[in-house]
This record gives C-alpha cells, sequence and structure tokens, in this order.
C-alpha cells in the first residue's frame, strides 16, 4: 500500500509540472520557401511565423507535450511545381489528419492595404464542433491579458482548414502592414508574453 501510495504522489507531481504530458500538438508553420506570404519590406511572414511556432513549441515541451511542427525551416511541402500552393496545402492536411494529434495550432501573419487593420485574430472552422470552444477559450484568455480585442471568426471555404479533422483553430498573430504590430511582432518581450498566454490557453484547452 505504501508503494502504491507513493506511486500515486508521483503521478499527481508529474502532471501537475507537466500538464501536457501525453497530449501531441502540431503546429502548422504558415508559408515557407519560394511563399513567404505578406512582406513588408525585408519582413517576411513565413519568418515571423517560424519564429512564434518555434517559441510557443518550446513552451509547450516544457509542460510536457509532445510536439510536431509542419516545417522547421525555410521550405514549403509542395511535391509538385504544377498547382505548387495546392500541393503544399494538401500535404498539409494529410499531415496533420495522420497524426493523431490532439490539438493543431496554425500560425499567420495579416495584411491589409490599409495600416489601420491592426491586433491578432482566432479563427476557427466548424468542421469540428469543438473548435469553435477552444477558439474561444485562447480568445478569451488573451483578451484578458491585453493581447486581443476582436471576437473569434468563422473561417469558411477554405481549401486546408475545412479539412483538418483534428480539433484546432487558425492563429493570425498581427498585421504586418501596421506600424504598431509590426513591432510587436519582433519583439522578443512580447512574442514570449503572446506564447506563455497562448501555452497557458491550451493547458486549459487539453485539461
Amino acid at each position: 500500500i505504501f508503494f502504491l501510495f507513493i506511486s500515486s504522489v508521483d503521478i499527481v507531481l508529474a502532471y501537475s509540472k507537466f500538464p501536457l504530458i501525453n497530449k501531441l500538438i502540431y503546429i502548422d508553420v504558415g508559408h515557407g520557401g519560394i511563399d513567404p506570404g505578406a512582406i513588408y519590406k525585408d519582413l517576411r511572414e513565413s519568418d515571423i511565423n517560424l519564429i512564434f511556432s518555434k517559441k510557443v513549441g518550446k513552451l509547450l515541451e516544457n509542460k510536457g507535450a509532445t510536439v510536431y511542427y509542419i516545417r522547421d525551416g525555410d521550405y514549403d511541402l509542395s511535391s509538385t511545381k504544377i498547382q505548387r500552393k495546392r500541393s503544399d496545402l494538401s500535404n498539409r492536411v494529410s499531415i496533420i489528419n495522420e497524426s493523431n494529434a490532439s490539438l493543431y495550432l496554425s500560425f499567420h501573419v495579416n495584411s491589409e492595404q490599409s495600416s489601420t487593420w491592426y491586433g491578432t485574430q482566432i479563427f476557427y472552422s466548424n468542421i469540428l464542433k469543438q473548435n469553435k470552444k477552444i477558439a474561444s477559450i485562447i480568445r478569451d484568455k488573451l483578451y484578458d491579458k491585453g493581447i486581443i480585442k476582436r471576437q473569434i471568426s468563422l473561417i469558411n471555404n477554405t481549401y486546408m482548414y475545412d479539412r483538418i479533422k483534428v480539433p484546432g483553430v487558425l492563429i493570425e498573430v498581427g498585421f504586418i502592414s501596421n506600424y504598431v504590430d509590426r513591432n510587436k511582432m519582433q519583439s522578443s518581450e512580447y512574442i514570449e508574453k503572446f506564447s506563455r498566454i497562448l501555452v497557458s490557453s491550451i493547458e486549459t484547452v487539453l485539461k
């Protein structure tokens, strides 16, 4: 009985220190390679996506999660030169769907012709019912900490997100076309703050 008690205590302590143990999270790092995404001068969306993804991934691993990345360098996932973008998206969908992941997170950066648009946005597909709840939990945590002001948004008729059968959301970190957002997305302090709050929300999602 004593040894069973000790084992139970060890398990409880392990889960308190590593609350995401046994959770597999796939991070879809948007764009890459010949597809840099949105651009402002020398600043590329594909690079920003990777920076945020790696920071979030590292913090998730520190919580015990197993984290995989769609890409961990500057390349795309296309397997053909014909309809290259479609091939890239199709391969992303297949990888995520075949992963048996508990959750996926897709990182992107927004851009508009008008520089007045700003802020983080959370999008979800209604292909899975739980996606809306996940988006709401993440949004509320980011809102409470002053990171986000917008409500969650439904994303429809997209080649990629309407095909993903793993629960998850699309996170548009900010607008590369906005001066304030650009500065935030290049600030190590902001990246750290954003990522820690996001990981905290994921703990809530995966309880």
